[in-house]
């Protein structure tokens, strides 16, 4: 039989939450009863495995940051000491209101001097370095083609709500926040000077332009196909896609530089680009600059701006109050400074014998993972080969970077100046030196994630995974777990990101990060066979109300599947191998619990599937989970051998 679209029988999971039989529903068996009468914090959106390791370490760093920002001399570092300036100014709300509107407004005249598209056209690259919000914009990375190399992406802006699926007739909640989007706007350009008719002229203009972008911007799903931004133009045919912007000279002046190409992130937008940016557009354009930079900035403005705008966050995630300025200072200074703030975390709270511990555990799951290519029955031998060189060349990092990046030391605060002073500052300095990475060498040991963030990621163009510190931690990873219990929660974590090499993204970039087909055409045409089958099995899941989206989630589910299925080879291997706790470590962490508005968010623009259906799922695919809890046809979750999916 095929799966059941509403898992185990037990209905929608996000609303059905009694305990049951692991027979029937692993999640449920194992979460039910937490799921029951768990409360998500009335600041978050969400609760479950990774927000209780999230809130530990909040909580730790907040103390710390308290404490040093009473005593400069207890920081061990100068920028860790600059992280701890931006706290105190972030905290600080005594700076009047006037002083801080009149610097937002300074600002926001630039884009009413404005006089024309002319004039938009003119200072396009100078109001791109300084971060104003424009229909179109460039940035600096590495050539997916030649990975050393670094090139020049255009990429178009995105809309006022996560999704242009919130945009649709049928979508209630997607009036409501845009509703929503639109008062908050007004409000605060109110706040800043504009009459009510004024405020609401304005609002409307950039409304129009915004309603506008929706039919021609990617949609998650579309972004999910992460090497489709990659649309090689060369100099003359970019600068053609416009008879209203010098588009070469916007590039030139960018970068400094002329290129002989640059990447377009959406074709689709650059061919429509005249009939969005044209002279009988101007006005609303520069409507929607205006409410778009109010809206990103407002946070930064004062504490009744950051209140107001957050009417907007709230409606979108369901929480019930916002963060307390002190928190609110604490995560924008450790998310500005984060690689600092990782390295500290990862120094302070992760131990050599948990690094080393973690690191024989990836390359025995590497060693595992070529043993199981070298043994698969559907890839030639020419692709296997290949995909053995791949592993052999991923680059682990583990814990926390070893060096903290030069940007860094060019990041300081003045404590005299305003919260909006300073972080218009940093973010200046931020896309002048993502800019200036135009003419260096790609630096392949940047990572991607600081070390105190509760998550682990593949990054394709460098072929390197990344697990830090803040992960390595229960329910994930313990030296006081089994390790069945360990390889089903870190373990599958690990095997997951280096099953990211081989999902349907990575499987296109080879051992250095380039992007080029090194699979054999009858081995490429039976992983798309097997991709879709994927892409079956989630399309349509009843959750929360809505139903997942196979396509937008299946590169996460591949790397579910394959990451289990190479993790419990792992623990086989252990002489206290025990799948069932295996399976319910894996289900134990997934336990989550989230607002309706937040998952409604997620359904339609996370690339993961929610939390207990890769519990569930992927468990299912696993043969071992069967013999496991002894489960039989009929039982709520069985699955036909035959539907099964194995990819690696």
């Amino acid at each position: 039989m095929r799966i059941n679209k509403i898992i185990g029988g037990a209905g929608d999971l996000a609303l059905d939450t009694k305990p049951t039989d692991y027979k029937d529903n692993l999640y449920l068996a194992v979460n039910g009863a937490w799921q029951d009468s768990a409360k998500i914090p009335a600041d978050k959106s969400s609760a479950g495995a990774s927000v209780d390791l999230e809130l530990e370490i909040e909580k730790n760093l907040m103390q710390e940051f308290h404490d040093f920002a009473e005593n400069d001399e207890k920081v061990g570092s100068s920028e860790l000491l600059q992280a701890i300036k931006l706290y105190r100014v972030a905290k600080n709300t005594e700076t009047s209101q006037m002083v801080q509107t009149n610097s937002l407004l300074k600002d926001i005249d630039r884009i009413k001097a404005l006089k024309s598209l002319a004039d938009l056209d003119k200072n396009l690259a100078t109001l791109d370095k300084d971060n104003f919000v424009l229909p179109i914009s460039i940035f600096v990375e590495a050539d997916m083609k030649n990975t050393a190399k670094h090139v020049a992406y255009v990429a178009a802006t995105d809309l006022f709500l996560p999704d242009k699926s919130y945009y649709e007739s049928d979508n209630e909640f997607g009036k409501k926040l845009l509703d929503k989007y639109l008062d908050v706007a007004t409000r605060l350009l109110q706040k800043l000077g504009y009459s009510e008719q004024n405020a609401q002229a304005t609002v409307q203009k950039a409304a129009n332009f915004d309603k506008a972008l929706v039919p021609i911007v990617k949609s998650s799903e579309e972004w999910a196909e992460y090497t489709k931004i990659y649309n090689p133009y060369s100099l003359a045919d970019y600068a053609a896609k416009s008879q209203y912007l010098n588009l070469q000279a916007f590039v030139e002046n960018e970068i400094d530089a002329t290129p002989e190409k640059v990447i377009v992130v959406e074709p689709r937008f650059m061919d429509h680009l005249d009939e969005l940016i044209n002279d009988d557009n101007f006005a609303d354009i520069q409507a929607w600059m205006i409410v778009r930079y109010v809206m990103d900035n407002a946070e930064m403005v004062s504490e009744e701006f950051r209140q107001i705008f957050g009417e907007f966050r709230l409606a979108r995630s369901g929480a019930k109050e916002l963060p307390s300025r002190v928190k609110f200072a604490y995560h924008l200074a450790s998310r500005t400074f984060d690689e600092v703030v990782g390295v500290y975390y990862g120094q302070k709270y992760f131990g050599e014998k948990a690094k080393a511990d973690v690191t024989k555990m990836i390359e025995q799951m590497i060693a595992i993972y070529k043993q199981r290519l070298s043994d698969n029955d559907w890839l030639s031998e020419a692709t296997k080969e290949k995909a053995i060189v791949k592993l052999n060349k991923i680059v682990l990092k583990v814990g926390y970077p070893d060096k903290i990046e030069d940007i860094y030391r060019q990041l300081t605060i003045d404590e005299s100046a305003t919260l909006y002073d300073n972080m218009i500052k940093l973010k200046q300095i931020l896309t002048k030196d993502n800019l200036a990475d135009y003419k260096r060498p790609v630096d392949r040991t940047k990572w991607l994630m600081p070390g105190h963030m509760v998550n682990a990621c593949y990054d394709s163009s460098r072929n390197d995974i990344t697990f830090p510190a803040a992960i390595l931690q229960a329910p994930f990873y313990s030296l006081k777990q089994t390790t069945s219990e360990n390889y089903g929660g870190i373990g599958a974590t690990i095997a997951h990101e280096i099953s990211h090499a081989f999902d349907n993204n990575g499987a296109q970039f080879d051992e250095y990060g380039n992007m080029h087909d090194w699979w054999t055409k009858e081995d490429y045409a039976k992983f798309k066979e097997l991709t879709q089958k994927m892409i079956d099995q989630f399309q349509g899941i009843v959750y929360a109300g809505g139903k997942v989206n196979g396509k937008l989630v299946v590169s996460e589910n591949i790397a579910d599947v394959g990451g289990m299925r190479c993790a419990i080879e792992a623990a086989k291997l252990e002489p206290d191998y025990d799948p069932k706790q295996f399976f319910i470590q894996w289900a134990k962490s997934w336990r989550y619990k989230a607002t309706q508005e937040y998952n409604q968010d997620l359904l339609a623009t996370d690339v993961h599937a929610p939390q207990p259906m890769r519990a569930n799922v992927m468990s299912q695919d696993l043969d071992e989970f069967y013999e496991a809890f002894d489960v039989k046809p009929g039982d709520g979750m069985w699955l036909d051998p035959k539907d099964r999916i194995t990819i690696w």
